[in-house]
């Protein structure tokens, strides 16, 4: 086993609307994810037919899709704690294996992931990890620019959500 350190740069950005309103207009940003695509690729390797652009074609205006959600706010509810908050998994296949294919460990942080929750004061908190420093730990000249993309993708997916 092998085992190393490498720090997150972790982003955290509140605003003043409301949970509802920043879930609609982030998911708003997000095109749909298809399994259907990825079943047809596993029946006719190595790409079939018409694979590629049916994929470009689920990404939503941020360039980006989403692959599901998690509610763990419901969670919490089964300890008596309501409270809003959803995490989004998110990304683009055709830019995850822009990376995977120099480093295939590179796929355990595509697709990424983004919190977005009610906090203090009913203010909305959107959390994720910046994908540069997931990325920047293979140290790879292929992967960093990919990752610094995803970056700007990130930020303005939540600008916006929160605009």
């Amino acid at each position: 086993m092998v085992t190393s350190h490498h720090p997150i740069d972790h982003v955290r950005v509140e605003t003043g609307k409301t949970f509802a309103e920043v879930t609609k207009d982030f998911e708003r940003q997000l095109g749909k994810y298809d399994p259907t695509v990825f079943q047809a690729i596993r029946a006719a390797p190595p790409l079939a037919e018409g694979a590629e652009s049916r994929i470009e074609a689920m990404a939503g205006p941020s360039g980006l899709m989403l692959f599901g959600t998690m509610d763990h706010g419901a969670l919490l509810s089964l300890f008596g704690k309501r409270q809003k908050a959803v995490q989004y998994v998110v990304g683009n296949p055709l830019i995850a294996i822009q990376m995977t294919r120099h480093n295939l460990a590179a796929g355990l942080y595509a697709p990424l992931r983004v919190l977005i929750y009610e906090g203090d004061r009913g203010m909305t908190r959107l959390e994720y990890d910046l994908p540069s420093s997931l990325f920047g730990q293979f140290d790879d000249v292929n992967i960093a620019p990919v990752a610094h993309m995803l970056d700007r993708k990130l930020e303005e997916l939540v600008a916006a959500a929160i605009g």
